[in-house]
């Protein structure tokens, strides 16, 4: 019987394939089918712009058939997890990564690039047999501490009944803002809990009278959406101010000025070392027609210019 014998060539040709099939991505190499607009990737996107992103998403394989994007909805603290353990290489976040972030994704020789994409707020929403729809912020971080647990404490024509506070998530950036906002430290009242996500939230404010929600405002800020729509048959906004003579809703003219107590931005991290799809994406949702559907979405576009039109009535 023979011995086949491989060439030295071979051998080394061979052994670099193993090593390419063992890596997801070696050394920052360009998987040869991706490209901008082409190729088969995962992204984490925070549960809160689902809306948003369902639409982005649509829009952009629409345009390029090759392109296939699998998004995953989830709470900020697991879509920050899977970009540092480089389970992904694309994500949506509310914030941007720390220095202590940023220095460990440099020691793994990645250099996550940042794209602001919009303007956000976060939404309080009542049941609609609740009266009580003028808050100050000053009456929430009271509510956060423990200081105002019923809605009489808030007016006293209102129900002596507790004000239960719902979160979407205890991983999720909302939870995160409020703490930072208001400087809390410790463990919220045992009034206030989460549920799974935003819609979950909108659900239990639906069926609890003394429930105060807190939403991203892009569950119910497309009013041409139809889920946006329905959310808002079953649930009444909140108008918050920071003094008794400045109260708004989170309508996108007020989150564009700052008059709107509780805003935050979008940001689009990617840490790919090459020009690949997570990046086209990027690109795209910064862009003229990414940026039309998140004006279309109610949030405020980063990147494009906008006009603020004061209507007066008569």
């Amino acid at each position: 019987m023979k011995q086949l014998i491989l060439h030295p060539f071979f051998l080394a040709v061979a052994t670099m394939m193993l090593l390419l099939a063992s890596c997801r991505n070696p050394m920052g190499v360009q998987p040869l089918d991706e490209a901008p607009t082409r190729g088969n990737i995962r992204i984490s996107i925070d549960e809160s712009f689902q809306l948003l992103y369902d639409t982005q998403l649509y829009t952009f394989q629409s345009l390029y058939k090759n392109a296939k994007i699998a998004a995953r909805y989830k709470p900020e603290a697991d879509v920050l997890s899977d970009f540092m353990n480089d389970s992904v290489r694309t994500v949506v976040l509310t914030r941007e990564l720390t220095k202590e972030e940023k220095d460990y994704l440099l020691s793994q020789k990645f250099v996550a690039r940042t794209t602001k994409i919009a303007h956000d707020a976060l939404a309080l929403i009542v049941n609609k047999e609740n009266p009580d729809t003028l808050l100050l912020d000053t009456q929430l971080a009271d509510m956060f501490r423990g200081k105002t647990t019923s809605w009489k404490q808030v007016n006293p024509k209102s129900s002596d009944k507790p004000i239960n506070i719902v979160f979407d998530n205890n991983k999720s950036g909302n939870v995160r803002y409020f703490r930072e906002k208001f400087a809390l430290t410790g463990k919220f009242p045992s009034n206030c809990f989460a549920v799974n996500n935003n819609a979950e939230v909108i659900k239990y404010v639906k069926n609890n009278p003394s429930a105060l929600g807190i939403i991203s405002v892009n569950w119910i800020s497309d009013t041409q959406d139809s889920v946006s729509e329905k959310f808002l048959e079953n649930i009444r906004v909140v108008e918050v101010g920071t003094n008794t003579l400045n109260y708004c809703k989170p309508y996108q003219g007020y989150i564009a000025e700052g008059s709107y107590p509780f805003c935050r931005d979008v940001y689009m991290l990617c840490r790919e070392t090459f020009s690949g799809l997570g990046s086209g994406f990027a690109s795209f949702v910064a862009g003229d027609q990414g940026q039309r559907i998140v004006l279309k979405s109610g949030l405020v576009p980063a990147t494009m210019p906008i006009r603020l039109i004061e209507v007066k009535k008569d």
